[in-house]
Formats: C-alpha cells, sequence, structure tokens
C-alpha cells in the first residue's frame, strides 16, 4: 500500500488522494497562435519518466489541496513532498538525471512464412 505524506494533514493512504498528471507543465502563453500540432503537443505529450518523476495530486477526501510529489516510477517510492510553487528537497543522486541509454538495434525475429490450408469442400450430388 501507498501513503502519501500531505504537506497540511500529514501521511494518509492512498485511497484519499487523486492524481493529477505530472507536475510543472507550463500553459503556453498565447495558445491560439498555436497550430494544431503544437496544441496537441501541450495537451497530449508527457514525458513518461522511468525513475524519479514529479507529479501532481490532490488530497481529494481531507483538505483538497493541490500539491506535488517526486516519486520514482520504478520503485514506487516517494522522494520528495512539496507545495505548489516550491522547489522539491531532492537528494542530490536525483536531481542529476542520468546519461541517455545507448540505443542498440532490435533484432529481428525470423519470419515464418504462412502455410495456406484449404478446408475439405463438402459437395452434395445433385446440387
Amino acid at each position: 500500500m501507498l501513503y502519501i505524506k500531505c504537506p497540511w494533514c500529514g501521511e494518509r493512504d492512498e485511497t484519499e488522494f487523486h492524481y493529477g498528471g505530472e507536475a510543472h507543465i507550463v500553459r503556453p502563453e498565447n495558445p491560439d497562435e498555436l497550430t494544431d500540432a503544437e496544441w496537441a503537443e501541450y495537451v497530449f505529450m508527457r514525458t513518461n519518466t522511468k525513475g524519479v518523476h514529479r507529479e501532481r495530486w490532490v488530497h481529494s477526501d481531507g483538505c483538497r489541496r493541490w500539491f506535488n510529489v517526486a516519486r520514482n516510477t520504478v520503485t514506487n517510492e516517494i522522494v520528495s513532498v512539496y507545495k505548489v510553487g516550491e522547489k522539491p528537497d531532492l537528494p542530490a543522486e536525483v536531481t542529476t538525471k542520468p546519461a541517455p541509454a545507448k540505443e542498440t538495434p532490435a533484432k529481428k525475429a525470423p519470419v515464418k512464412k504462412a502455410v495456406a490450408i484449404k478446408a475439405p469442400v463438402n459437395k452434395k450430388e445433385g446440387a
């Protein structure tokens, strides 16, 4: 079970909270001037981080306030909880970004040829 420490109410069970998406997404200054592709990028595209990810949460069954959580998406460990507008208190090893993984070409699986199988046809005489 996951326990989240609300900055105002203290530690509570995760069932009292609702996830609000990635934190620190800045709304475009002039959304009317964006192309459809730029607007779609803002609305739909997120980082999907493997590791520490900054998220928005609301204490829906408590104080109903929004706050941010830095959570490791691999281990589900909550690294830091901080109010909106504050900077997270993260350990040094978390604040540095890991080196990008080297891309290795994927090995293709051998392709098997499909074999057509004809079903037997029952022909009735006189038809």
